[in-house]
């Protein structure tokens, strides 16, 4: 693999690194928020909790806008500063809506990095190595995820306000990632786009010397020559490929990953572990989460998206089966961790390891921001709304009757995978834009 792309793909995918901590370092420090703030199930669930996720939507929604504009790396340059401000200043707050604020520009952050991140990457990637370079993106998100909970583990305790070391502790890798990515070239795709020629001819010419800027050009023209400036990804022509990202999307959230990565800490204390054991046991999740992610990574380019999300959809539906009959017939013990154990690989092996890949791949090179910003969008408006409903949700029906649920709506993944879901690998944009819009 070319060296030059793989570190800067490294670099691009440190923003999936912050978008998992930040993601799940609120896991360690909510039900103290909640106990020191004295709030509401309501209150907790939809401003300490919900205003970061309603920035993921936000951030999704909009993404598209800047990363086609100003283009990918200077989006990314700015997602670096919203995660430090974030960082910095949920640290510092001392009220849950200054909380929340602070949180809903680190959701701004996260939501852009999903548009951003996987487009920048999947367009200075060879076809042959794709799935693998914007899977970098979600094993920096699950090393993430990992570190967050080892972190929050760590702090735990060390002080009265241990939450305030939990959650301002990313500052740190977010500057440093901001340093990181001043570094990287521009996409040599977008700058043809915007007809920037001897620009893209130098970066193409540094980073990926085997590819002629004329073979680049003359495939992104025969792709836009029956392309108009008005077109848009909700026209006819594009309804396929909008039907792919919306979907895919939509079950990766009704599997309830993000639910249960929000409240793992407190779904374990559910099943019957105290307090430390449970914050242990989210280690052990992260951990679960890496490994079967890099099992994901090398194995998408072999096998193919499709194969894993067969893989993916069969271990969802037997674990959250399980799940939902732990705490249903009160299993005590170490099933419920077990069961999550196996939900937690399902998912990095399918969903985990193909979502960013697949909908950075499904849509042309003009509208891809706008496609990663649609199923962006549609991944973080389910993402805030799930979990923000989860601790009414488990008090009013139990966590019994919502693992069964998310358990049901994976056997209508399983249908999508069979009936809907193209192959995509080793194919290029260009010959994939023009097989899924039709041409």
């Amino acid at each position: 693999m070319n060296s030059k792309i793989l570190n800067i793909s490294l670099i691009v995918a440190l923003a999936g690194f912050l978008f998992g901590f930040d993601t799940v370092v609120i896991s360690g420090a909510e039900k103290k928020l909640q106990l020191l703030w004295d709030s509401s199930d309501a209150f907790h669930g939809t401003v300490v909790i919900g205003m970061a996720l309603f920035g993921t939507v936000i951030g999704a929604m909009l993404g598209g806008i800047p990363t086609n504009k100003i283009g990918r790396k200077n989006t990314l340059i700015y997602i670096g500063v919203l995660y430090s401000i974030s960082a910095i200043g949920s640290a510092l707050a001392a009220d849950p809506v200054t909380f929340g604020i602070f949180r809903f520009i680190g959701g701004l952050g996260i939501g852009a990095s999903t548009v951003a991140a996987p487009a920048y990457i999947s367009e200075i990637a060879p076809a042959k190595n794709r799935g693998r370079l914007v899977g970098y993106y979600q094993f920096m998100l699950v090393f993430g995820i990992l570190v967050a909970f080892i972190s929050n583990y760590a702090l735990n305790g060390i002080g009265e306000n241990d939450w305030r070391w939990m959650v301002g502790v990313e500052a740190f890798p977010a500057i440093i990632y901001t340093l990181f990515v001043l570094s990287i070239p521009k996409s040599p795709r977008w700058l043809l786009t915007k007809n920037r020629i001897d620009e893209a001819k130098i970066v193409l010419a540094s980073i990926s010397p085997e590819i002629s800027i004329e073979a680049l050009q003359a495939d992104l023209n025969a792709d836009e020559s029956s392309t108009k400036a008005s077109e848009n990804i909700f026209i006819k022509k594009y309804r396929f490929p909008l039907t792919l990202a919306f979907l895919i999307a939509f079950f990766n959230q009704f599997s309830g990953i993000n639910a249960f990565l929000y409240y793992a800490p407190r779904i374990f204390e559910a099943a019957g572990l105290g307090e430390s054991t449970a914050l242990l046991s989210s280690i052990g999740i992260g951990i679960t989460n890496l490994i079967f992610t890099l099992l994901g990574i090398y194995l998408i380019d072999r096998l193919g998206r499709k194969q894993l999300m067969y893989y993916g959809s069969f271990g969802y539906i037997i674990s959250l089966s399980l799940v939902a009959a732990a705490f249903i017939f009160n299993w005590e013990g170490i099933a419920v961790p077990i069961f999550l154990f196996v939900f937690i690989a399902s998912h990095a092996i399918g969903q985990g390891a193909v979502i960013w890949v697949f909908i950075s791949e499904v849509f042309p090179n003009h509208l891809r921001g706008s496609g990663q910003a649609f199923g962006s969008s549609v991944h973080w408006v389910l993402a805030w709304l799930i979990p923000s409903s989860i601790p009414f949700l488990f008090s009013w029906i139990g966590p019994g009757a919502v693992f069964a649920f998310f358990a049901a709506m994976m056997v209508l993944q399983l249908l999508f995978v069979r009936f809907m879901m193209p192959e995509t690998k080793g194919i290029s944009l260009e010959e994939l834009s023009k097989k899924l819009s039709g041409k």
